[in-house]
């Protein structure tokens, strides 16, 4: 197991970080380090232990990570790298402690037993690592692939009367005599407990920050009474996060109120990465004997210096034991939630330890040294209060296009909820902007420090802060390969979750998006995942909703197709009002996390509005209803230009603006998303829009009181029961492209063999859906007989868009037959004399319509713009001066007429 660990390791290390094996060294070295702001390399690692990797800049950089923290996936599954046998029951778990924990077998054999877990509603389960409980019952770890089993990476079962598990008892290791003990370690994890036990420090484990282990508590008490020993102190060293900081300041007073002297510890937070005690333990394993000792000794200290000033009963307290740590004479320091400002003054400091020298108090006379010194420092010392609040700078994020940066803050209120926000260079570098700022933002949060104190207590947050990548849209980045959404990230198949500093850590890639519009709520519990809704979609909108949903999964690859095949058509929803439109999209956004939103009205928004629309998303549709409305009472009807969208379908920008700065850079941004057109009427256009369109058509005709029925369950089916298919399609992102790449030239090259269709964009955008059609059937329980249905119904969309870019609109052709009409009785319309020719003057035309009244097809604008698509006859040129071949002025010479020319 080891060595072919060992080997995927290596050649996972040399491919992501350069690391070469040095020849008659057992080093491998020249990896470049990931450790933001180095980057330089000095990487390495051990050729035979490759499971730490080590920066050599230790006084620059001192970057250490684990190999399991990077290829977690290695180290995941057990039962497969280590299985039990008959000779060796307990292989895999031995494996997972030795490798994953970094735990001496000989220490803590006979502790632990394998076992294992099967969950009967997922169908799987998993090799656990158990450990018996001293009130009865166990707690196991789970070793296989935990992720699988949602938040439950471990599990308590107590067994036994009562059944109360841990409450109230710690888990001691065994053989460990806590009467032998003068320091006692209180720890959450049992693992925390090995791994201090491994480097020299007595712990147990309360397996959780609450609750007290008061019976613990009390029978060490009473046995160290019966022993006439004194009871050890404890030192609570509980994670370093909020709960448990303030379970840790609660615990320490109860206990000694019990008797008990405490102190603290809190977990040292190397690299900004929230670790435990088991994670230092396999920081420190790898060092050198003498590097080991001299790295735990400092970080036990530093761990103790933090628990004390956790402790700390007042701002005093707290700023004395931050200068004795490190001496400055002024620095800011938090507590309470409020920030402070701490001022030494040398000079009265000497004077008082003159004083103490010499001292004339009876008192003072009895003092040590230390405490003359520490006496001396309290009176020396000011602590006042410059801001109701404390704030943090997390990250700096910035846009290189408009040449804007942020900086990103953590604010925290006394009884009140942490609140984050952005600041700008600008308001950073003026208290009063700042202040301003600070009091938008923070519901009542106020500086009242000087610009002096601003600038020295925001210099060492800003040393060296953290970059995140930044996009300003929702969906997927094509730099970055990955999906950014609003409270998820999903990179390769694998959701991140947005961590504590409002960002995603997708592997070395830290990245968020600033857009809060749209907001799509997505459930990652695929357990709660209800796959039998396709089944009731089939039945409520059949193949031609299915079609759509097809497209609808394409647009969630259109970066990838755009780039893998430059072009992704786009799709028009056509059907009569109460034909189950609106049902049908509001359902598919469903499927993503988006509630009650069917799409924008392009007529109704400016131009810089409908250019947010379109940029606002990646690998997401963009739906435009209603833009083709008909002529009602006479009134005029305002339409949508649909050339606006033609580049649309290479993933052009719809809209130039300029950049705000000196120079002369103007933006630009991709459409990286689809284009799907949802209203009553077909779109009216040029034919190059026309080509670019794959038309669905819904109509009531298949309606019954049962599709009713259906239509109403898919409206009432709860989001978090369908949008796990937003994760299930993008973790088969693979396998669709590869579809994709693989059969759209055959399925275009059989739609060109057909004889009704002779364009090719109308092939190749219909075979890219029948690939994608192959694609969903990945993602859901599509079956062949249902995908055969598909597959025809996507041949037929493609003759019927063939013959709709070959034939004329409706109104064109009522023109021509009223053309034809107004020409029978021998007055004529045709100015031309080239018989080649048709030159109609459209006053005219409506003039001789009304004297014989008839009804125009379409007021005269509108009929402006549908002539130009006229076919048959062909438009040519429009308002030409052409010399009348039938009309003659007051001198009997040719008139010249201003003429639509078009050609028979």
């Amino acid at each position: 197991m080891e060595n072919r660990l060992r080997e995927d390791v290596l050649q996972r290390l040399q491919r992501d970080f350069g690391l070469k094996h040095m020849p008659g060294t057992q080093f491998m070295r020249k990896g470049k380090c990931p450790a933001h702001g180095c980057g330089q390399n000095t990487l390495y690692t051990f050729h035979d232990a490759p499971w730490m990797l080590i920066c050599g800049r230790p006084e620059k950089c001192n970057h250490r990570v684990h190999v399991k923290e990077l290829y977690d996936d290695l180290f995941n599954d057990w039962s497969k790298l280590a299985p039990a046998t008959d000779e060796n029951p307990t292989a895999t778990a031995r494996a997972y402690l030795e490798f994953n924990r970094g735990f001496h077998e000989e220490l803590i054999k006979g502790w632990y037993t394998q076992d294992t877990y099967w969950d009967s509603k997922l169908g799987f389960g998993s090799a656990t690592v158990r450990f018996p409980l001293d009130k009865g019952g166990y707690w196991e770890r789970l070793i296989d692939r935990p992720s699988r089993f949602g938040k439950m990476k471990a599990r308590f079962r107590p067994t036994g009367e009562g059944k109360t598990g841990y409450s109230g008892v710690w888990w001691c290791p065994p053989g460990l005599d806590l009467l032998q003990v003068d320091e006692l370690w209180i720890v959450e994890g049992i693992f925390d407990a090995i791994a201090l036990l491994h480097n020299g420090v007595h712990a147990v484990s309360m397996m959780s920050s609450s609750p007290l282990p008061a019976e613990s508590l009390k029978d060490l008490l009473r046995s160290c009474q019966e022993a006439d020993k004194r009871p050890p102190k404890l030192v609570w060293a509980l994670d370093n996060e909020p709960v448990a900081k303030a379970n840790t300041r609660r615990w320490a007073k109860e206990a000694r109120e019990m008797g008990f002297k405490c102190d603290a510890a809190l977990v040292p937070q190397p690299d900004s990465k929230k670790v435990d005690w088991n994670d230092l333990h396999l920081r420190w394993k790898y060092l050198d004997d003498e590097k080991r000792d001299d790295q735990v000794q400092a970080d036990l200290k530093r761990a103790r210096h933090e628990g004390a000033l956790l402790l700390a009963e007042s701002p005093e307290e707290k700023g004395l034991l931050m200068y004795d740590w490190q001496p400055r004479s002024e620095f800011s320091f938090s507590f309470a939630s409020r920030l402070y400002w701490f001022k030494f003054d040398m000079v009265r400091f000497d004077r008082k330890m003159l004083e103490l020298e010499n001292p004339k108090d009876q008192e003072d006379i009895t003092l040590t040294d230390r405490q003359k010194r520490d006496k001396a420092l309290r009176d020396s010392a000011s602590v006042a209060r410059i801001a109701n609040c404390y704030f943090q700078a997390l990250y700096n994020m910035r846009n290189e296009q408009t040449d804007e940066a942020w900086y990103y803050f953590r604010i925290e209120r006394p009884g009140k909820p942490v609140t984050k926000s952005t600041f700008t260079a600008a308001q950073l570098a003026s208290a009063p902007e700042f202040t301003k700022r600070l009091l938008n933002v923070s519901n009542g949060g106020w500086y009242t420090g000087s610009a002096t104190q601003l600038i020295r207590l925001l210099e060492p947050q800003m040393d060296d802060l953290k970059q995140v990548n930044t996009i300003d849209w929702i969906g997927y980045s094509k730099e970055h390969k990955t999906y950014v959404f609003n409270d998820i990230a999903i990179s390769q198949g694998n959701v991140y979750k947005l961590n504590e500093e409002d960002f995603f850590d997708v592997g070395p890639l830290s990245i968020k998006s600033q857009s809060m519009s749209p907001n799509l709520v997505i459930n990652t519990d695929l357990n709660t995942y209800n796959a039998g809704w396709f089944e009731t979609f089939w039945k409520c909108f059949g193949v031609r909703g299915t079609v759509v949903l097809v497209w609808w999964l394409a647009c969630l690859h259109a970066e990838q197709i755009r780039q893998l095949q430059k072009t992704l058509c786009f799709l028009e929803l056509v059907g009569e009002g109460g034909s189950g439109k609106s049902t049908l999209i509001e359902f598919l956004w469903k499927l993503v996390g988006r509630i009650e939103y069917e799409g924008f009205d392009p007529t109704k928004g400016t131009a810089a509005g409908r250019a947010r629309n379109f940029s606002q998303v990646a690998n997401l549709p963009v739906v435009l209803i209603e833009s083709e409305r008909e002529q009602q009472d006479g009134a005029p009807v305002k339409h949508y230009d649909w050339d606006e969208i033609k580049t649309t379908y290479n993933g052009r920008s719809v809209r130039s603006t300029g950049v705000k700065n000196n120079g002369n850079e103007t933006r630009e941004p991709p459409f990286r998303a689809g284009v799907m057109i949802a209203q009553n009427n077909a779109v009216n256009a040029s034919n190059p829009i026309l080509t670019r369109i794959a038309q669905v058509l819904l109509n009531s005709e298949h309606h019954t009181p049962e599709t009713k029925l259906y239509a109403e369950e898919l409206e009432c089916m709860p989001m978090e029961r369908v949008s796990g298919f937003l994760i299930k399609a993008l973790q088969k992102e693979p396998e669709v492209l590869r579809l994709l790449e693989e059969k759209t030239r055959s399925y275009e090259q059989e739609l060109l063999a057909m004889p009704e269709i002779r364009t090719v964009r109308i092939a190749k955008n219909h075979a890219q859906l029948r690939s994608i059609a192959d694609g969903l059937a990945l993602v859901i329980p599509l079956g062949e007989e249902r995908k055969a249905l598909v597959h025809q119904e996507l041949c037929r969309m493609a003759v019927q868009r063939q013959e709709t870019i070959n034939a004329d609109h409706k109104i064109v052709r009522e023109f021509w037959d009223l053309y034809e009409f107004l020409n029978e009785d021998g007055d004529g319309l045709n100015h031309s004399r080239n018989k080649s020719q048709i030159a109609v003057n459209l006053n005219e035309f409506v003039e001789k319509a009304v004297n014989k009244r008839q009804q125009m097809p379409a007021p005269l604008g509108e009929l402006k713009r549908l002539l130009k698509t006229s076919k048959s006859p062909k438009f040519v040129e429009t308002n030409k001066p052409v010399n009348s071949g039938r009309q003659t002025d007051a001198f009997n010479s040719s008139k010249t007429v201003r003429c639509w020319i078009f050609q028979p």
